[in-house]
């Protein structure tokens, strides 16, 4: 009787269990912060502080302005840390350069976003303002802006592209943190 043999198999060596978590830790954190920019360098160009004499009066961009600039950038793919349609944006991205388009200047992360401006009930939400989610590590880790009634454009995430959404949706009422309508004291060219 032929005594069969099982193969030998080699316990996982500890240094490429470590690099296989290290691995899928990285991916799953990429995937999960959305658009939470970090800080860093990803910055391509400084960002302007307030401009001299601002009134902190809301700004004399028309919201309607805003809207089209906006949607004229759906289907512009997502790019974590991009800020312009010839190589993708993030969400704070796309908001700089929308209000940037319109003669406004807003900081360009997430978090600085959220403190400009005044802070602007649901119910009156107007074309123009911005909506912030928490989908990240920090409370304000997400920026869309309003086109309307229910709606709003984003750069979702690192598997989309510039696009349109529902406030009403489950996913965004679930992780609405608030509303600001930017003002001029954010500066103006």
């Amino acid at each position: 009787m032929r005594s069969t043999q099982i193969p030998h198999r080699r316990p996982a060596q500890p240094a490429r269990r470590w690099l296989l978590t290290a691995v899928v830790l990285t991916a799953v954190t990429a995937l999960t912060a959305a658009c939470s920019t970090a800080r860093g360098p990803l910055h391509p160009f400084p960002v302007p502080g307030p401009s001299p004499g601002t009134t902190g009066e809301p700004i004399t961009a028309d919201g309607r302005a805003i809207s089209q600039v906006a949607l004229a950038l759906r289907g512009v793919p997502y790019t974590y840390g991009g800020s312009s349609p010839d190589t993708g944006f993030d969400c704070s991205g796309l908001v700089q350069w929308v209000f940037r388009r319109v003669g406004v200047i807003l900081p360009r992360e997430t978090q600085d976003q959220f403190l400009f401006g005044a802070s602007v009930d649901r119910a009156a939400l107007l074309p123009g303002d911005l909506v912030f989610f928490t989908t990240g590590p920090h409370p304000a880790s997400h920026v869309g802006i309003v086109i309307g009634p229910d709606q709003f454009v984003h750069a979702p995430n690192s598997r989309g592209v510039v696009r349109v959404e529902r406030l009403s949706a489950s996913y965004w009422q679930r992780r609405y943190l608030g509303a600001r309508r930017p003002h001029a004291r954010a500066g103006t060219r």
